[in-house]
């Protein structure tokens, strides 16, 4: 193992990936709002997040999280049930989650050097 890909690195390059994730889900819950039929996805942030830091992912085998349908929100007639105040609020904690995951590998790469 080199100084580059210290556990901790790995480790963030993890919580990084599963934030990507979510925030490609809640991109496309946001494009679909007018899709008839659409149902909304996401998925369970914190298990993902238990499950790729555990080190599930033995042999550097990349964990892909898994997207579920959203149970109890509220359909409108055309079948759809995607709300853009959630999802709008989704958005801003995974842009926040990912700032701040890139904050602390910056900081790893400033003690590393």
């Amino acid at each position: 193992m080199n100084d580059i890909s210290n556990p901790m690195i790995q480790m963030l390059q993890r919580f990084l990936n599963v934030t990507s994730q979510r925030h490609t889900l809640v991109t496309s819950n946001i494009a679909n709002i007018d899709t008839p039929g659409y149902r909304t996805r996401d998925l369970d942030f914190r298990s993902e997040l238990e499950r790729a830091v555990s080190g599930e992912a033995d042999g550097g085998a990349e964990i892909t999280p898994v997207a579920r349908m959203v149970p109890g929100l509220l359909e409108r007639p055309d079948g759809n049930n995607v709300s853009i105040d959630r999802e709008s609020l989704l958005l801003a904690e995974t842009q926040m989650q990912f700032n701040v995951g890139v904050e602390l590998i910056h900081d790893q790469f400033s003690q590393i050097m």
